[in-house]
């Protein structure tokens, strides 16, 4: 299905929920936005959504091949790997917001601000953060995961601490509004999609960092996981840092 149609679909579907959801107009009883746009863009038809397998429930399952909607810590997912790697083809479909409208939700009267858009966006390497907490189940060759870039709308209430109430609000729902990307990881190999081509032969976390444009610590993490996965390996040192390089 197309992404826009997946979204007006999903929108459309909960119509009714959303205008009686305290007024807010945004967001779903059953679940939140991403999630739903994201389960119908992979799968538009519902009878191959939430299956019973083996004492846990698949997002999507359809010709023996399961595919999970995670929008949230990759901890939660590891009962339902355990469950699933050893029988099924299981794909983790993980959204990453590339740029961001934020708009906050009157708690007392419901009205909605202007969209302001975050200076922020979105990159493919944040997904280290999350491929950690599996790290052990990286190498299986029945895992694959799809990262998807995507915008959105991202609606928060003002309910938090501070006086201008925004410290320590709570995310109320967000709405997906296009697909800019997607990575497809099926094999260990895919993973050098994460090593920018500018990287030397040899290079090292501060080597990364620069050519990523990413933090020392995402750098650092990044790095450990691809070594952990073979995709590249540990050469030795240069001064105190560890020097690595590609192994594909």
């Amino acid at each position: 299905m197309d992404f826009e149609l997946a979204v007006k679909a999903v929108l459309e579907s909960t119509k009714e929920q959303r205008n009686i959801n305290n007024g807010y107009g945004i967001g779903t009883l059953s679940e939140k936005t991403v999630h739903a746009v994201l389960k119908r863009y992979y799968e538009p038809n519902e009878d191959y959504h939430e299956v019973p397998i083996n004492g846990m429930v698949a997002d999507i399952y359809r010709d023996g091949k399961i595919i999970e909607i995670q929008t949230r810590s990759f901890n939660k997912m590891r009962n339902k790997l355990d469950r699933f790697l050893p029988e099924y083809k299981v794909t983790i479909v993980y959204p990453i917001p590339y740029t961001k409208n934020l708009v906050w939700i009157d708690k007392d009267t419901g009205n909605l601000s202007k969209k302001r858009k975050s200076p922020k966006k979105g990159e493919y390497f944040e997904v280290f953060y999350e491929l950690y907490k599996i790290k052990m189940y990286l190498d299986n060759p029945n895992l694959s995961f799809r990262f998807v870039l995507i915008n959105i709308d991202e609606y928060r209430l003002l309910d938090g601490w501070s006086t201008d109430k925004k410290k320590g609000s709570h995310r109320y729902d967000r709405i997906p509004t296009e697909l800019i990307g997607e990575m497809t990881i099926d094999r260990i190999e895919d993973y050098v999609q994460l090593l920018p081509i500018e990287l030397p032969d040899e290079f090292t976390v501060a080597d990364y960092k620069e050519v990523a444009h990413i933090s020392e610590d995402c750098a650092r993490l990044g790095l450990h996981i691809l070594n952990h996965i073979g995709v590249i390996k540990n050469i030795g040192k240069l001064g105190r840092k560890n020097l690595y390089t590609n192994c594909f």
